[in-house]
């Protein structure tokens, strides 16, 4: 494993990346999701957008460079946050870690909608990919710093 001096273990954040009706997920080799077929992410090193994590992650873990969008899932605890994107695929082969997991693969929609080694908020986080709706980026004048995600008109 990595050496995570520099990690926020309060923020963390996926995306979803799909290609000719595929995702991209990778096979977790710890904790409890060992040897389940989860979406790339992870936690947020200090001073790291979200944006800037998922492009880290998705390299690290995949090979696979991306472009997060949309903003598709937020979910919230009294401990953390974990953020999902929309993911573009850019470029790249996809390929193991060899680390935090043991193989990658383009799958199938269909296929992981119904897989029992695929966890549940894998298949809710590829169903709101596929709705096509998101929250999206707001520039606005401020001078506390961050990032507004929220709908827009279309």
């Amino acid at each position: 494993m990595n050496d995570h001096s520099n990690t926020n273990w309060n923020w963390s954040v996926t995306g979803i990346a799909i290609r000719d009706g595929r995702v991209l997920l990778a096979r977790h080799t710890y904790g409890g999701g060992k040897g389940k077929w989860i979406v790339p992410g992870g936690y947020l090193e200090n001073g790291e957008s979200p944006e800037e994590a998922v492009r880290r992650e998705f390299m690290e873990e995949t090979g696979v460079a991306v472009e997060p969008s949309d903003v598709i899932g937020i979910r919230c605890s009294e401990k953390n946050w974990y953020l999902a994107f929309r993911a573009e695929y850019i470029s790249g082969e996809a390929r193991s870690d060899g680390d935090e997991n043991d193989a990658v693969e383009w799958m199938p929609i269909d296929e992981l909608l119904v897989r029992e080694d695929v966890p549940d908020l894998t298949k809710e986080l590829v169903r709101c990919a596929l709705a096509g709706t998101g929250l999206q980026e707001i520039t606005y004048n401020t001078h506390h710093g961050g990032t507004l995600w929220g709908v827009k008109e279309k």
